[in-house]
């Protein structure tokens, strides 16, 4: 039964022509002809991706080299010129500090009162019993030297009130009424006066 059920082979299969002669081949033994086989494919696949991933490694490592060599380069010119570079950052620096105090200088010498009109308000603002001595306008402010009639504790207290006077006074818009400083007093035997000194100091005015 299973005999009858077994394919035949093709050695055996009966030629449609009969042959002239008898065929004694075994096609069971006989080796593969086929021309291109499956393998071939298979190792053309291969081999094409190996050489794929090759050439993309290889493109990428020519781009690395490239950008490590251009930054070598870059590297180099900034080493070249940091030591000038530095120095011209010092000299800047430099400059503009020179240039804060002239314009620190410049905003002061422009901020000054007119020394007329300046000594025309403190001689119209003056008490009675009070004399101007001196008059100095200087970089940090006014310094002005009176002599105060009267006992030396009446004196004291004329000086006192006039001093409030200036720091009150909204005309003297260009000094620091804050600052109104009483620097001295002493009694002038000569004229039997109390001296005394003030200083007004001015708005901006550099650091003694």
């Amino acid at each position: 039964m299973l005999t009858l059920l077994k394919r035949k082979s093709k050695g055996t299969a009966s030629p449609a022509v009969p042959a002239w002669h008898p065929n004694f081949r075994d096609y069971d033994r006989l080796p593969d002809v086929k021309t291109v086989r499956t393998a071939f494919f298979i190792n053309v696949a291969a081999i094409a991706i190996c050489l794929s991933l090759a050439t993309y490694l290889a493109s990428h490592e020519w781009q690395l080299h490239v950008v490590r060599s251009q930054i070598a380069t870059r590297q180099a010119e900034i080493d070249r010129d940091k030591k000038p570079s530095d120095a011209q950052v010092v000299i800047y620096r430099k400059f503009q500090a020179e240039e804060a105090r002239v314009k620190d200088v410049e905003a002061f010498v422009t901020s000054r009162p007119l020394v007329s009109e300046l000594l025309i308000r403190i001689a119209r603002t003056l008490p009675e019993n009070i004399a101007l001595n001196s008059f100095d306008l200087r970089s940090v402010g006014l310094v002005l030297k009176l002599a105060v009639r009267g006992s030396p504790e009446d004196a004291a207290g004329y000086a006192t009130a006039y001093l409030d006077q200036l720091r009150a006074d909204p005309t003297l818009t260009a000094f620091d009424h804050d600052k109104f400083e009483f620097v001295s007093q002493a009694r002038d035997p000569a004229t039997n006066r109390l001296a005394v000194e003030f200083l007004l100091h001015v708005k901006g005015a550099p650091k003694k």
